[in-house]
């Protein structure tokens, strides 16, 4: 994936990182630009979140492939409030086939196994 990130993504200030087993993450910190209601963040900073997550996670899966995806459907579960600290996404490939990829993300703060948000994806895999 590219170093330089869109403009949404430097808004969000987030980062991307590589976990300890191998895979991708996006982390977006706390600050003022994604605050919702008082100490807390705002639902589309995380949705915005989970889908750099999951286009990140696809991207790497189709280096050299000559296929771009392009968002076909976004679900989004808000599951607990997030709350001022960094949150971190990461994605899972469910299914990838010649023309459509559905993919799942998740967002944490303190814990994995804690989402504070999922999302399930739809891209359509168009030829560059």
């Amino acid at each position: 994936m590219s170093d330089s990130l869109p403009p949404y993504a430097e808004l969000l200030k987030l980062r991307n990182e590589e976990s300890a087993d191998g895979n991708s993450l996006f982390v977006m910190p706390f600050h003022d630009d994604v605050v919702g209601r008082p100490g807390y963040l705002h639902g589309g900073a995380i949705a915005g979140l989970l889908e750099f997550a999951a286009y990140g996670e696809l991207t790497r899966a189709l280096e050299g492939r000559g296929l771009r995806p392009k968002p076909i459907s976004v679900t989004v579960d808000f599951l607990l409030g997030g709350k001022n600290r960094d949150t971190y996404a990461g994605a899972t490939i469910e299914r990838l086939g010649a023309r459509i990829a559905n993919v799942e993300a998740f967002a944490w703060q303190t814990n994995r196994s804690t989402p504070i948000a999922s999302a399930r994806i739809n891209f359509l895999l168009a030829a560059e």
